[in-house]
């Protein structure tokens, strides 16, 4: 596995090492002794599941202490805009985002830190998104910030049709009204 550090310092790019031949192809998507020797040491308690359609953008959600998780995150069919954003108060990268694209194709994960919000908008129809957290859903404890926030600026992919959010992923604030 190459564990590639992005200019936000936590946020960690895995690259697999990916074993093809005419089956098809095998790969590690994790394995605790060669993350801990990354220094990515949370132990995993729920793993979360979805499937998604073109267009499906989910977040940018979080949970705050005590029940914060940290995200191990890949794609296992389709592709995505995966977007995690610094919420560490004294963070020399307070408020940036590392956004990469994560497929079935080039199998890459993500990593996200407890600290961080994090979203993804789906690119290619019947997206399935693999999750693996540090803890446990807490509704008491989850927050977001609205995914167009002007201040945070991310790019997010221009598709041929318009966004679509739940309910509760229109509503929630920009990261000013957050953290004042």
């Amino acid at each position: 596995m190459n564990f590639i550090r992005t200019e936000i310092d936590g946020v960690v790019i895995i690259d697999p090492k990916v074993y093809s031949d005419a089956r098809g192809f095998f790969f590690e998507s994790y394995r605790r002794d060669i993350f801990f020797k990354e220094g990515i040491v949370e132990e995993f308690v729920q793993d979360n599941y979805s499937s998604s359609r073109k267009g499906v953008l989910r977040g940018l959600h979080f949970q705050i202490e005590p029940e914060a998780q940290a995200k191990l995150v890949r794609v296992t069919r389709g592709s995505v805009f995966d977007v995690a954003v610094d919420l560490r108060k004294g963070s020399g990268t307070f408020g940036k985002y590392c956004a990469v694209t994560l497929s079935a194709e080039n199998k890459k994960m993500l990593y996200i830190p407890k600290g961080f919000a994090h979203g993804f908008c789906v690119l290619e129809d019947n997206t399935e998104f693999f999750y693996k957290c540090s803890g446990y859903y807490s509704p008491a404890h989850e927050r977001g910030i609205i995914w167009n926030d002007p201040q945070l600026a991310i790019p997010w992919p221009k598709l041929n049709c318009e966004f679509i959010l739940s309910d509760k992923d229109r509503k929630y604030p920009t990261l000013e009204a957050y953290s004042s």
